[in-house]
């Protein structure tokens, strides 16, 4: 993100989003790692470290090795959005390309506590990504998936109107002992109330959805 001065000594900042248009090759068969294969030569898929399902279409990771690659390609995946802010590597650029996977790199910081500084801008529009239907089914990761990946997700559920602690349980599943405070402000927070238009009809968006998965009473309403 650039901080630029206008006329009058306006202040505007520019948020910088690395769109990678994928290019559509021939699906390409990844050569198995030998760990990947069980004792009767079978091979296994080996999921990211931290994957889960968030939502319909709608998953989470820490990020992908060449390990992962044939459990990835059998997610049908459309998008990625990747929350480092380093270069991507070449090989998961490669299998990105020959699998038409776009890639949406939104860069944020891995700092440590009190050093933490999660952009909100930066989240906002990594969330217009992640709500637009077009680019599911989606792999949301970061390095460990556990704070930039929990605090995108955990904005997500506010905007699907889960209670505050069924939030932070979440989030703290993830993040175990590495759970961070400012983290999880950031998402008590965080106003989704310019985000409420956009469309949303993947399963726990509905209120009934969010009730059911959640019906626990002591619910603090978002």
């Amino acid at each position: 993100m650039r901080v630029n001065e206008g006329e009058g000594g306006d202040m505007c900042r520019t948020i910088e989003v690395a769109i990678v248009e994928p290019q559509v090759l021939p699906a390409t068969k990844i050569s198995p790692v030998m760990d990947n294969f069980d004792s009767n030569g079978e091979e296994l898929y080996i999921p990211p470290l931290n994957f889960a399902m968030v939502d319909n279409g709608i998953f989470r990771s820490g990020f992908p090795d060449v390990a992962n690659f044939t459990f990835l390609q059998s997610l049908g995946l459309r998008s990625v959005i990747c929350l480092c802010p380093e270069p991507y590597p070449e090989a998961n650029t490669q299998f990105l390309k020959s699998n038409g996977i776009q890639l949406f790199q939104f860069g944020i910081e891995g700092c440590k506590e009190p050093f933490v500084n999660i952009p909100e801008d930066t989240i906002r529009e990594a969330l217009k990504v992640l709500l637009d239907e077009k680019n599911h089914p989606l792999l949301i990761h970061c390095k460990r998936g556990k704070h930039r990946t929990g605090c995108l997700v955990g904005c997500l559920r506010k905007l699907q109107k889960w209670c505050l602690s069924s939030v932070f349980d979440e989030y703290q599943r993830f993040a175990a002992a590495k759970a961070r405070v400012s983290d999880q402000r950031f998402i008590e927070l965080f106003d989704v109330a310019s985000l409420k238009h956009l469309p949303m009809s993947f399963s726990c968006s509905k209120r009934i959805g969010a009730r059911l998965l959640h019906p626990t009473s002591s619910c603090q309403r978002l």
